[in-house]
């Protein structure tokens, strides 16, 4: 199966676009043999090692939703399936969805840095954790999706991350595309050089954090340009961003966040080791293009 490179054209902050998810969206591993897989939206395709198998998962009893907020206190037995969220958002939450079809049995837990949206979490059948309470136990599965905008030092809540890995089954941190040190409208893969540490404060950042993940094992999602509906994002980005100072024919590339957290779910069940892996579609499209596309939609 070939394996198609998009466009890179690098932004410190997600791109959305109003487009359905893609069916062709790629995945890119730095080595390993091609396989071919099906997300909610279509065909996605991963190169990675052949999955370990998985055995009979441990029992774990529910607790309360007023432990869960207050206490963080759970039982010491964990499943094998069992996944922490760090930062259970929009993609963390499509993540526990896509999770909760693939392990019925599991127990998914939430960290967030407020108590605003547990009620919600609840009502998902996730187990909401305040960041910096009391969580004893380490779990088999971890993902870490939350934004380096509300940390004040986001590597060392990657390490805090890393230490809720018991070392079984996966951690996965979810960076950016951007790092990548391609901003000419060449073609761009996971081998592609990033940009060295020191250039820029925003990309030290994920430079860092992603540091801390590969050296404890766990593997670097780098996704494009998040999107997942035109009123709600495209139209409110552009419209706040008023004159853009950019090349317009400049590529931009997405990922629709249906097709990221099939990715990550994908990458998760794989159980890899501090492997660097890369999400867009293959269909970049340029600034110019995407203008035009919102001032028709704004005639309809």
């Amino acid at each position: 199966m070939e394996t198609i490179s998009g466009y890179l054209c690098a932004a410190s902050h997600p791109i959305f676009f109003a487009r359905p998810p893609r069916s062709d969206a790629g995945l890119y591993l730095i080595s390993g043999r091609p396989i071919h897989l099906t997300s909610v939206y279509g065909s996605i395709t991963l190169r990675a090692a052949p999955a370990r198998s998985s055995s009979t998962r441990l029992h774990v009893r529910g607790s309360s939703s007023a432990k869960v907020s207050e206490e963080a206190s759970y039982p010491p037995l964990v499943g094998e399936s069992d996944l922490l969220i760090v930062g259970p958002g929009v993609l963390g939450r499509l993540v526990a969805e896509q999770w909760r079809k693939e392990f019925p049995g599991s127990q998914i837990y939430g960290q967030t840095a407020t108590t605003n949206h547990h009620d919600e979490l609840i009502k998902m059948g996730i187990n909401p954790l305040l960041k910096g309470s009391e969580f004893a136990y380490s779990v088999p599965y971890v993902i870490f999706c939350a934004p380096p905008s509300q940390s004040l030092d986001y590597p060392g809540d990657l390490r805090i991350a890393a230490s809720k890995w018991s070392g079984e089954g996966s951690f996965l941190f979810t960076s950016s595309s951007a790092l990548y040190d391609c901003s000419d409208n060449g073609p761009c893969n996971e081998d592609t050089p990033i940009i060295p540490l020191g250039r820029s404060p925003k990309t030290d950042v994920l430079l860092n954090a992603e540091k801390v993940v590969l050296d404890s094992g766990g593997c670097v999602l780098r996704l494009a340009g998040l999107y997942i509906s035109f009123m709600e994002s495209a139209h409110a980005f552009w419209l706040k961003k008023g004159i853009v100072e950019a090349r317009p024919d400049h590529f931009l590339n997405l990922i629709h966040y249906e097709d990221s957290a099939s990715l990550s779910v994908t990458i998760l069940k794989k159980k890899l080791r501090s492997r660097v892996f890369m999400g867009c579609d293959n269909h970049p499209v340029t600034r110019l293009n995407d203008f035009k596309f919102l001032q028709n939609a704004d005639k309809k």
